[in-house]
């Protein structure tokens, strides 16, 4: 065997996807790439994504779950988890005993969070104070169009929707910066500390209302409100209103292949585990679908994935065909799907360039997360790697391996842990992102498309 023969056979030898994708498949990449970006523009907060999924569920044939529903092969059922997060699942040819084949995303996204007592003058210009939520670099928010999400809840107990900034008639929101010209100080501070968190205050306006009195800027603001929402000042102590880049999806570079958005990080695998789920004829194992909550502040709370509201969803499942949850949760495996970072040549010296996963490469499979010496790792098995590689592989799915950066540079978590923590065999996967945590996150058509189809090998291993 000559030497070339040899390095065929026993080395690897990773192609950049567009070598070997088909004229057809670049046509159904670009027809799902088509698909995400308008999702993305509809759903920029958890409870816009919960509501386009239980809306797009419906449509597909899917029924809220109730305990005691009678369940049987190919029918299609979700939970919503009032209104922050969602379940889905189509339920599977073998028992639940012999366990489920489960994708698992979030759709929060870091951003600022308008805090309850926000809005306030000074200098007489009306401002929103936030509170940052999730990982972020505070001077990449100051001087960036931006607008609100949310929901607010009246003192009569009704409650209403709120979007400002994305309608191209709507105006939008900025946080200031210093100007460079008195800037000395602050360009002596480190990048941390040039923008600290209270000052991540958004502007609201600074024309007065006419007449005698104090705070007429912020009065007026109140009263543009009330007139459009029918909200007093004392509303906003119960409302959850979020402050997130203003624009749309758009396709990045001359030719096309990068997608530039908000909330890449986790909606681009929030979108790649739903949608094969919906049109989904009969698996084998039941496929349930997770969009989860609160995982870029610890997946804590109601709707996050540490939360008992998955088990309730099992349970009825699994109620329904008599089956134990701990049996089937034995049984079970995850695909904990979450982003990776991309390697970026601007950055070489965080990455660990033979390990880190490359755009256009494919889905990222990730053995492990946390930060330096693993912590706060899932750290999969050898035998659950090569589950998942054996199965994309068959499927022809593009698949590389990923690691988050150099071992001592920091590292992050993903909901993985909390799967397995419940007896689930679990593996992370998902899109390589470059600027990760950004107002604006960038990641390529063509692993979003992998992405999906690694969601749909794994629904129907």
């Amino acid at each position: 065997m000559t030497n070339e023969e040899l390095r065929e056979s026993l080395l690897m030898s990773p192609k950049n996807g567009y070598a070997v994708l088909t004229d057809a498949q670049r046509a159904e990449m670009e027809d799902y790439c088509k698909r995400y970006m308008t999702f993305m523009d509809l759903c920029k907060t958890e409870r816009e994504a919960t509501a386009w999924a239980v809306a797009t569920a419906e449509a597909n044939g899917f029924k809220a779950l109730t305990p005691g529903m009678e369940l049987k092969a190919g029918d299609k059922v979700y939970y919503d988890n009032r209104g922050k997060s969602i379940l889905l699942a189509v339920i599977g040819s073998e028992p639940l005993s012999e366990g489920a084949n489960i994708c698992a995303a979030h759709v929060d996204s870091p951003r600022l969070d308008v805090k309850p007592n926000p809005l306030y003058e000074d200098g007489e210009i009306a401002y929103l104070k936030t509170h940052y939520y999730g990982g972020i670099k505070k001077y990449q928010w100051p001087t960036i169009p931006l607008a609100i999400h949310g929901v607010i809840c009246r003192k009569d107990g009704s409650s209403v929707t709120v979007t400002i900034g994305e309608d191209d008639t709507d105006p939008v929101l900025m946080v200031s910066d210093l100007l460079p010209h008195l800037a000395a100080d602050q360009m002596k501070k480190t990048l941390a500390e040039g923008i600290v968190g209270e000052q991540l205050n958004v502007i609201m306006g600074t024309a007065p209302l006419t007449g005698e009195g104090t705070d007429l800027v912020k009065l007026n603001i109140m009263k543009l409100l009330n007139e459009k929402y029918g909200i007093i000042e004392s509303d906003f102590l119960s409302a959850e209103l979020c402050i997130v880049p203003a624009g749309k999806c758009r396709e990045v570079g001359l030719d096309r292949s990068l997608i530039g958005a908000y909330g890449h990080d986790d909606r681009v695998c929030a979108f790649a585990e739903i949608e094969p789920l919906l049109t989904m004829d009969t698996p084998t194992h039941t496929a349930v679908c997770i969009l989860a909550d609160k995982e870029e502040i610890g997946s804590v709370g109601i709707s996050g994935m540490k939360s008992k509201v998955f088990e309730y969803f099992m349970e009825i499942l699994c109620d329904s065909q008599n089956v134990k949850l701990s049996q089937c949760f034995a049984n079970s495996f995850c695909l904990s799907a979450d982003v990776s970072n991309a390697y970026d040549p601007n950055f070489p010296e965080v990455h660990d360039r033979r390990n880190n996963s490359i755009l256009n490469y494919g889905v990222a499979i990730c053995k492990y997360t946390g930060s330096r010496g693993k912590g706060g790792a899932s750290d999969a098995s050898a035998e659950a790697m090569s589950h998942v590689r054996t199965t994309l592989e068959n499927a022809g799915v593009l698949w590389q391996i990923a690691t988050l950066g150099k071992v001592d540079q920091g590292g992050g978590g993903t909901v993985a842990a909390y799967m397995a923590d419940r007896n689930i065999v679990t593996v992370d996967a998902g899109v390589p992102v470059l600027s990760m945590h950004a107002p604006i996150e960038l990641v390529s058509k063509l692993d979003c498309y992998m992405t999906m189809l690694a969601c749909k090998a794994i629904y129907l291993a």
